[in-house]
């Protein structure tokens, strides 16, 4: 069972959220809030599992919201919003966000997302990683020398960039699930980054 919260200021998109998410089998939803602060606190006092977070919200913004929770608890957050602004998606994603959707989705893609992301992969809507690759050039490339990496590193980031998760890598490299997820360590360690999804968009911007 999941246990979700959800936070957005819009109180019928909140609470139409919670119905259609409470619905499914194998999703619980704790609570609903209108603003980061408080599904902050709840996720420091509570077993939460995944935070699902709009961005423009009073107090707390899902920016700085995603930030906190990341940081200071093990709650795994996907960002559903309305907004699609490079600055929005960026700050989100290296603050460690595992989910980037756009609220233009059906409720059945939002559910397989939040499926998604619990077993520990990292979903970008379509639209929002084309956004990202549109805007590549205008952002300062990463200086760290691709020779550093071994052409095995280097296949598991593009595969990570094609969105592909552990087991999809696996099919397709004729490797163990466990060999992808000790490239991955590799990688990370190597980079400095937290996470896989910064991989791929480190992948993306031709750092590789």
């Amino acid at each position: 069972m999941i246990n979700l919260i959800i936070a957005d200021d819009d109180i019928l998109i909140r609470e139409s959220l919670k119905i259609i998410l409470d619905a499914d089998s194998e999703i619980n939803v704790l609570e609903a809030f209108e603003d980061g602060k408080s599904a902050l606190q709840f996720c420091l006092t509570h077993n939460v599992d995944l935070a699902l977070l709009d961005i423009r919200m009073p107090i707390l913004n899902g920016v700085e919201a995603t930030k906190e929770i990341v940081s200071k608890t093990n709650t795994k957050v996907v960002i559903l919003t309305t907004f699609d602004e490079d600055d929005y998606i960026n700050k989100a994603l290296t603050f460690g966000a595992k989910g980037y959707l756009l609220k233009n989705n059906t409720p059945s893609e939002i559910i397989n997302t939040l499926k998604i992301v619990i077993k520990g992969n990292s979903v970008i809507q379509d639209e929002v990683m084309e956004k990202i690759k549109n805007n590549i050039g205008k952002e300062e490339k990463c200086k760290i020398d691709k020779e550093m990496f071994t052409q095995r590193e280097i296949e598991i980031m593009e595969c990570i960039s094609e969105g592909l998760s552990n087991k999809e890598i696996s099919a397709k490299l004729f490797i163990s699930e466990g060999t992808v997820k000790n490239y991955i360590t590799s990688i990370l360690d190597k980079t400095g980054l937290k996470h896989r999804t910064q991989i791929a968009i480190y992948c993306i911007r031709g750092n590789v």
